[in-house]
């Protein structure tokens, strides 16, 4: 397409993730503390990662052609780790971050991809050959990372709809991830690979949307500790941003703390230590001018 080894398929999500991407860049400033900063960030990995990986290698582009793989390899690698970070730091899924951080996994994939890909290429000079030494280690341990997360995530047994879609949204995005180096293996077929990464984007790209319906949803239950200060004018208070108080996962875990959920039980459900909610649900107490859980129950709850 356009006399470039790009497939119409890959240009497609291209201009897909870029529309995605703009519309975020827009709708950011309005929604204040629900910062899209890092999806947008998410965004423009992808856009790279399509450019990169649809336009390359091209031999009128930059030469010698192993500083163009350097590129379309180097851009997937910074896509899937900063995927996982996002993940990680987005929704607090922290029980894999003792071995599988995001330091760990960079220094791996980042000294991976140089002694069982870019020597043996220079070494070889066989793009095949280097693609399967590099990418089946990698691959192993994605399909352990895949394994202990589905586990993990598969223990919550949480009738919410929005933890429930949430798990499996999550999971999706991890999955298309894991199976990049498999796709890269098989061959350059773009219409497969970028169709598989750019589902994982949508995956979370649907995650974000239906945590803020959720949010939106659920902004009666909570609109006394909203506008607690009471606001005379009540057409102000429906129109009003709902996180005016409130941060994004504080809104979650007092929407817990109002079904009376213990906090073992809001750790266990959001993947987060224990202490970790006590302290949100110190900064919710705090905000809504109560001093305790018990006091926040009576205020918002009668």
């Amino acid at each position: 397409m356009f006399g470039t080894s790009i497939h119409w398929t890959t240009f497609f999500y291209l201009l897909i993730d870029l529309l995605i991407v703009i519309f975020a860049v827009i709708q950011n400033p309005k929604l204040k503390q629900l910062s899209l900063r890092r999806f947008i960030i998410l965004g423009c990995f992808f856009i790279a990662y399509n450019s990169s990986g649809g336009f390359l290698p091209d031999r009128n582009f930059l030469e010698p052609l192993i500083l163009q793989y350097i590129i379309t390899y180097g851009v997937a690698i910074s896509l899937c780790v900063y995927l996982i970070y996002y993940l990680y730091k987005d929704y607090d899924i922290v029980f894999l971050k003792r071995y599988f951080s995001i330091q760990n996994i960079t220094i791996t994939l980042g000294i991976g991809f140089i002694i069982l890909f870019l020597l043996p290429y220079l070494i070889t000079g066989s793009l095949d050959s280097a693609r399967i030494l590099f990418t089946l280690p990698v691959s192993i341990l994605g399909f352990i990372f895949l394994g202990l997360f589905y586990r993990r995530i598969s223990a919550i047994k949480n009738p919410n709809s929005f933890l429930s879609k949430r798990k499996k949204l999550s999971t999706i995005s991890i999955g298309c991830i894991v199976l990049l180096p498999i796709l890269t293996v098989i061959g350059d077929y773009q219409y497969i690979t970028f169709s598989v990464m750019n589902f994982g984007f949508y995956a979370i790209t649907a995650l974000e949307i239906n945590r803020y319906l959720y949010l939106i949803k659920n902004q009666a239950k909570l609109k006394k500790v909203l506008s607690f200060n009471n606001d005379p004018d009540e057409e102000s208070v429906k129109t009003k941003i709902i996180f005016q108080n409130l941060t994004r996962r504080e809104f979650e875990i007092a929407l817990f703390i109002l079904s009376d959920t213990t906090y073992r039980e809001i750790a266990k459900d959001l993947f987060i230590a224990e202490n970790t909610v006590t302290k949100h649900a110190s900064n919710i107490f705090k905000k809504t001018g109560v001093k305790n859980k018990k006091e926040f129950l009576f205020r918002f709850l009668k």
